[in-house]
């Protein structure tokens, strides 16, 4: 698989920035920046999945958005930050392409393809922290989770993936009981398979029956941004 911004870029743009770029394997729980410390890299991932977390000062965290090959790591240095209150970690592994953040804000200019690709995806990514926000209030811890699988998958590209009780329970601020409980009912349901931290879509229509217009929102409106319109 390939990162979705980097693939739409015309061929001689993509070698101006390719030298700029190292492929890095991304490790479970590998964190890709901290709270109020110096972004070093932005990363365009390939495969796996990226958590952006808000971290409260008692340290507790909730999850704002994830980031997979259809977007870049990072972005608050597009915006012109170096640092932000935030976390993001990898809840997936996989692979990127990384680039320091000197080289970043060399060569990823307003002129450039790439910085115009990232334009509209800094919407789509305001986007997707908008709807979470709206489906964390609204909707069934039921119908988010769905969500949250489904965007998983479609990042990974599998129906089978890794992922902890813990990691669910701070994907959608919950305790791990709630997490279990719900995971039980979609098990039973022959929705899933979930055994050791490894969950198996077994129906996809079915959990897009379930869960909330959030899903297709968010979706669409990737597409839509993507495509320039």
């Amino acid at each position: 698989m390939e990162n979705q911004l980097l693939a739409v870029l015309l061929p001689e743009e993509y070698s101006r920035l390719a030298p700029y770029m190292d492929v890095v394997y991304l490790e479970f729980r590998q964190e890709l920046y901290l709270p109020n410390q110096p972004i070093e890299y932005v990363y365009f991932l390939n495969y796996g999945v990226a958590s952006l977390l808000t971290v409260m000062m008692d340290g507790s965290a909730i999850e704002v958005a994830t980031v997979g090959n259809e977007g870049m790591v990072g972005l608050p240095v597009f915006l012109g930050a170096d640092m932000i209150p935030g976390e993001c970690f990898i809840q997936v592994a996989g692979s990127a392409l990384r680039m320091r953040v000197d080289a970043f804000k060399t060569h990823v200019t307003p002129n450039s393809q790439l910085y115009n690709l990232l334009q509209r995806y800094t919407q789509t990514l305001f986007n997707q922290i908008a709807q979470s926000t709206a489906c964390n209030r609204l909707h069934s811890i039921e119908q988010r989770m769905c969500r949250w699988l489904l965007m998983t998958a479609d990042r990974v590209e599998t129906d089978t993936f890794s992922l902890t009780q813990e990691f669910l329970s701070i994907m959608l601020g919950v305790n791990c009981s709630t997490v279990s409980l719900n995971a039980s009912i979609l098990q039973k349901a022959g929705l899933i398979n979930y055994s050791r931290g490894q969950i198996t879509i077994l129906d996809r229509l079915g959990l897009e029956n379930i869960t909330c217009e959030c899903y297709q929102v968010v979706n669409a409106e990737f597409k839509r941004l993507l495509n320039g319109k």
